[in-house]
């Protein structure tokens, strides 16, 4: 399952704020039953989100997600009977786990799930689990967390817990937390999972400051980031997107490559000098493909037919074959 490039998070005691947010471009909408909700409205927060989301079915619209309180608040054992509750009656794609820790707590809660399902008839390992990592522990541990269970789909890095943790200041780059960041996304993928999430970036009101934040995150191997205000879904996931010229450049590669292969050729070089082989190869289908998804397209897969666009459409001029 994509987690998607944009992830809105709204307060669980505010239906409106629920409804508002899946009328929003948002790939997924996270309801908050953890820091945007006082513990005096934990639980108007859990009835009113059963309510809301009951009401949903199967619409068309944003994933939702629900993010309870962390394994050890007081909240978090009725924030997962509630879930348990929703189960079959209610639209929900996803639990969100955060301040994860260990595979331990990701078990615990697999378990919880895993009866709940059962309970409901409702198949067991299907509701998706995204842990929150956003703590120096739970980046230590993250590459075990990642690969706790089987129905975690990704992880997402808590930015704002983490920096307060290291006693370090969030900047628009992110470089204070080039290591831990790092490592969440290796740790991601040695799972198999796709990029992780970014935290949220809290100024509100700086588009330019989230989209260079966003930018350096896509470079690091993050796919998308946790947004908090409806104005900021748009800047993020245009900031994930592959941009026109990185698709030219894959189609260019795609088409060149293909020219090579009939020839018997495993790699070549471009024109501007650059080598191509598999993996480049690997990443252009995956750039074409995500930009096809984006558009509700078929995919763009080497091979497809001659139309305007398509690898298929390029020849391989400017190619220099490396046998």
């Amino acid at each position: 399952m994509y987690v998607g490039r944009a992830m809105l998070f709204v307060p669980g005691d505010r239906p409106d704020r629920i409804v508002k947010a899946l009328g929003t471009a948002a790939d997924a909408v996270a309801v908050d039953f953890e820091d945007a909700v006082a513990d005096a409205h934990k639980e108007i927060a859990r009835s009113r989100t059963a309510e809301v989301l009951a009401g949903l079915s199967r619409r068309p619209g944003p994933a939702v997600y629900v993010r309870i309180n962390a394994l050890g608040h007081p909240g978090a054992g009725a924030d997962l009977d509630a879930v348990s509750r929703m189960l079959g009656d209610a639209r929900l794609d996803g639990l969100i786990l955060p301040k994860a820790e260990s595979a331990a707590q990701v078990e615990e809660v697999d378990r919880a799930l895993t009866a709940a399902e059962s309970a409901a008839g409702s198949g067991t390992g299907r509701l998706p689990l995204v842990p929150i990592v956003e703590t120096a522990r739970g980046v230590l541990d993250a590459a075990a967390v990642a690969s706790a269970a089987p129905r975690v789909r990704a992880l997402v890095f808590g930015t704002l817990d983490l920096a307060r943790e290291l006693g370090v200041e969030p900047t628009v780059e992110g470089h204070e937390l080039l290591h831990a960041r790092s490592q969440v996304v290796l740790a991601s993928r040695a799972a198999g999972l796709t990029g992780p999430l970014d935290g949220p970036y809290q100024a509100l009101d700086d588009e330019e400051g989230l989209v260079r934040s966003s930018v350096a995150a896509r470079r690091l191997g993050f796919t998308g980031r946790v947004v908090l205000h409806p104005r900021q879904v748009g800047p993020v996931r245009d900031a994930f997107a592959p941009a026109p010229y990185e698709l030219d450049h894959a189609r260019e590669v795609l088409a060149a490559y293909e020219a090579a292969q009939d020839r018997g050729a495993g790699a070549l070089r471009l024109a501007d000098g650059t080598f191509v082989d598999r993996p480049v190869v690997a990443r252009a289908v995956a750039l074409l493909s995500a930009a096809e998804s984006d558009r509700g397209g078929s995919g763009v897969a080497a091979g497809d037919g001659g139309s305007p666009g398509s690898p298929a459409s390029h020849g391989s001029s400017g190619a220099e074959v490396t046998r």
